[in-house]
């Protein structure tokens, strides 16, 4: 698994934790449906820009986000 698909299955991860619709996530974290839809499916090279938006959308911060995924290969 790449870097963008370990980031997309962690969004998707906590996303369907909080119960919440990429339709709602797109709402609150101002950042296009089809756009999430396709970070979730590991096909976006997202700036960190576009990090903050979504992790702040799920109400968590970057440490914590980034604890547990393992970047070794």
């Amino acid at each position: 698994m790449n870097i963008k698909e370990k980031f997309g299955s962690k969004v998707k991860e906590l996303r369907s934790q909080k119960g919440f619709s990429i339709e709602f996530m797109a709402n609150i974290s101002n950042v296009d449906r089809t756009y999430i839809s396709d970070i979730e499916k590991g096909k976006r090279n997202v700036s960190i820009e576009i990090m903050e938006k979504i992790i702040t959308a799920l109400d968590t911060d970057f440490g914590a986000f980034f604890n547990d995924m393992s970047f070794k290969k």
